[in-house]
Formats: structure tokens, sequence, C-alpha cells
């Protein structure tokens, strides 16, 4: 039985990776640097250590991965202060969690003034018990940290909680740390690889609530 929901922000709540897809290109121009294909994606879900490794294995090492990382995100924040549309889906499957009470929180690689600012704006910052961001933990996904992380703050056992993934990154993070892991599709399908490794795959969170209300997840 699901006692307790762990969502991922960018691309799961909030239709924002296509704008942080597109930050990466000034963002590297910046440094005198051209996108080359698959640094975006490799880059989706990760933060901290996990994303210079992808930096630097594109880039080499002479680029500077964190002033690289730090114009990305001041491009995005520019982009995002007018605000950004929710998924479909989101305010029935709160909704549905408030009524069951069953505790929500966030765990995003995304900074936390970000996170919280997305869910100010949003109107549902009272709908999560907990906010974790990448600041807080040591290695970001594809290790579980963050998951377990948020689920010691939760105070539920992964093993009876839900994790909410678009990214390949955190499935393989939800997956690890033994959680109920279900990827909902943003801007890429499961490949052979993920489809072994999440619980099950919904077209939107909506589809969440039902198999929710179902009891046909965990």
């Amino acid at each position: 039985m699901i006692q307790g929901v762990i969502f991922d922000m960018d691309g799961l709540m909030f239709d924002t990776e296509r704008i942080w897809g597109e930050c990466w290109a000034p963002a590297l121009a910046k440094f005198g640097l051209t996108e080359k294909p698959g640094f975006a994606a490799d880059s989706r879900g990760t933060t901290g250590d996990a994303q210079k490794a992808v930096t630097r294995r594109y880039y080499g090492t002479a680029v500077d991965a964190d002033a690289l990382l730090a114009e990305l995100t001041r491009l995005a924040y520019a982009r995002f202060a007018a605000g950004v549309p929710k998924k479909p889906g989101l305010d029935g499957l709160l909704a549905y969690l408030r009524a069951q009470k069953i505790p929500a929180a966030v765990a995003s690689s995304s900074p936390e003034e970000m996170i919280r600012r997305n869910l100010k704006n949003a109107g549902i910052e009272s709908c999560f018990q907990t906010v974790v961001s990448g600041e807080h933990i040591a290695r970001s996904k594809p290790a579980p940290d963050i998951f377990l992380h948020a689920a010691a703050l939760l105070e539920v056992a992964p093993a009876h909680t839900l994790v909410l993934e678009d990214s390949f990154a955190g499935v393989r993070a939800g997956a690890a740390g033994g959680f109920v892991t279900v990827m909902v599709p943003d801007l890429m399908q499961p490949d052979a690889e993920i489809q072994t490794l999440y619980t099950a795959c919904c077209a939107s969170l909506a589809e969440v609530q039902q198999r929710l209300s179902a009891g046909a997840l965990g």
C-alpha cells in the first residue's frame, strides 16, 4: 500500500524541461561552445558532480562546469519568472492524495529557491510536506540519495513510497532506492533498459491517480 508520494518537478509537475533544453545553447555560447547532440538529454535530471561528469564527457576538462551550470540556471530563472504551466492531471492527483491523507514531497535536482517559486506561483506549495533539492544531497540522480532523504522526512519506507519521474536518471534513482517507481514520460520515451527498472509507465498524472485509486500501484 502506498503511504507516501515523491514528485520530481521539471517535466513531471511542470512543463519546464523544454525551457531548460532551450537554455543550453545560449549558456554554452557564452563560453564559446556549441551544443553537441545528446548533451541536453544526458544532462536531464542531474546536478552537482553527476552533471559535471556529463559536461566533461562531452566537452573535456577545460570547460568550467560550475560557471556553465550557473549561466544555465540564470537563463532558466529569467524564463521561469513569469510562471510555468502545470502538467495535465497534477491538480487532480494532489487533491486525491490530500483526500486520502497520503503525504507528498518534491525531490528535484533544481535549486530549492526555484522549486519553491514554481510551487508558490502554481498555488500548490501547501500540498507538499517537504521539499528536497539537489543542494541538500551529496550524490545526485541516478544515485537514490535525494529520494531516500525525502522518504525519511516523510517517515515512510521506500517499498511503500511512490516515486514519480519523467527522466531516465530519475527512474534509475527510484529503482536503486527500492521505491515503487512510475515513469510519466515527457521529452523521452523509455528505452529497453528503463522498461526493466520502473514499476509502471503512465501516460499522464491523471493515469497515475486512476491506478492509485484502483490499488494498482504498490
